[in-house]
């Protein structure tokens, strides 16, 4: 049986970027000759459906070609079905967004060809799925890459706010507007795996992926079928002290800090004590007024698609 891919693009991903790469998508795959459906997403909520459908459907494999947010809709759409008890395809790729931080992470090359090279290729691995609940979402949203507390979550309001600009510009311009924004951090208990940690903290970042915003290493150890999650958290610190900080976290040293701590964890409770949580998953605002978030990492939940380390020559 032909193998048929459901491709299913964000037009509006990487600022438009995801309309103006239709030409060459459709030609990249007429050349390849592969047997594919191509959707184009209506609105937000849109990909989870059309996955949904996909797998109803029996395609051979499910494509998000976007940016992180179209990833973690089509991430949704799947671990929804497996949830009812359906049997998913394995999960491509195809980078036509801003960040593209969850491709970046974990061996899904950045470019077009590339990505449909690899897709093609069809090289699997199977990657632990996180899963978030409390603020916009109590009944629980699946995440990909990164859940965000704090400084990246203003971060991510301020970037969508940049339409001409993309990926890691327009990350580091939100960054030094956020800075001089986002100057009081919110007291909050932390509680993982047996131990708590309560301060009030800047910057507090649950990772199964490695990077955000196109280039920063919030984890640059993380390894995303592992079983657990990295964490990444900074005190409160000055606006100086956080722009001083900036270059260690594109470095990915910043665990040599003594205002930043990391650790490992199954699950993360985060439990306000003054003040809003701002989270973001996976670039998508998921609270503004909540005050305690549950994270859980979901072991060995999805298959994916990518291009293996010793294929990169």
């Amino acid at each position: 049986m032909t193998k048929t891919y459901k491709i299913i693009l964000n037009p509006t991903a990487g600022n438009g970027n995801g309309q103006k790469s239709l030409p060459q998508l459709e030609e990249l795959l007429k050349q390849t000759k592969v047997s594919y459906q191509l959707t184009l997403t209506e609105g937000i909520g849109h990909g989870i459906e059309l996955t949904r459908q996909a797998v109803k459907e029996g395609c051979g494999a499910v494509v998000a070609a976007g940016g992180d947010g179209t990833v973690n809709e089509v991430v949704n759409g799947l671990m929804q079905c497996k949830l009812e008890g359906q049997a998913i395809p394995p999960m491509g790729v195809l980078c036509v967004g801003r960040g593209n931080d969850f491709a970046g992470s974990v061996g899904i090359p950045e470019d077009l060809a590339g990505g449909l090279q690899a897709l093609l290729a069809d090289q699997r691995r199977i990657v632990d799925i996180g899963r978030v609940s409390g603020g916009l979402v109590p009944e629980g949203r699946f995440f990909c890459n990164c859940v965000g507390v704090g400084f990246d979550a203003i971060t991510t309001i301020e970037v969508h706010r940049l339409p001409r600009w993309g990926g890691y510009l327009a990350f580091m311009a939100a960054v030094l507007k956020t800075v001089f924004l986002y100057n009081k951090a919110p007291l909050a208990a932390i509680e993982f795996d047996g131990s708590t940690i309560t301060q009030r903290s800047l910057l507090i970042s649950i990772m199964n992926g490695r990077r955000l915003g196109g280039g920063f290493l919030m984890a640059p150890k993380s390894q995303p079928d592992d079983g657990l999650f990295d964490l990444c958290i900074a005190e409160q610190m000055s606006s100086l002290n956080v722009i001083k900080m900036i270059p260690h976290f594109t470095k990915g040293d910043q665990a040599t800090q003594p205002t930043i701590k990391t650790g490992q964890a199954k699950r993360i409770t985060i439990t306000a004590q003054d003040g809003p949580l701002p989270a973001q998953t996976d670039g998508e605002i998921i609270s503004e007024t909540g005050t305690r978030l549950e994270i859980e990492v979901l072991p060995r939940q999805l298959e994916i698609i990518y291009k293996p380390p010793q294929a990169a020559a």
